[in-house]
């Protein structure tokens, strides 16, 4: 019983992860558009769901020639730890077999 409510929780988990990096995607995406007001919904939403974590690695890396690299890092992290927790829920779910 326990092995699968480890399962389901860290299959839940990875699909969250891959949400999120859909809207990192479209977060990244909207702001090549310079008139996208940031304070309107749902931009403000996304804004608000996005800029923590990505201000996390711009912290790290600095915009260079007025070119954020950041995400790409943000992307990569975010990649590794939806893997790693999808390997698990594989794992706890072949176990359960």
């Amino acid at each position: 019983m326990g092995s699968s409510f480890v399962g389901m929780f860290a299959q839940a988990f990875a699909t969250f992860l891959n949400i999120y990096f859909v809207l990192l995607i479209i977060r990244i995406l909207l702001s090549w558009f310079p008139n996208v007001d940031w304070m309107n919904q749902p931009f403000a939403t996304l804004s608000q769901l996005t800029d923590p974590y990505l201000n996390l690695f711009r912290s790290l890396i600095p915009p260079l020639g007025g070119i954020d690299f950041s995400p790409i890092l943000a992307f990569i992290v975010l990649q590794i730890v939806s893997a790693g927790v999808s390997e698990v829920a594989a794992t706890v779910a072949y176990a359960s077999f």
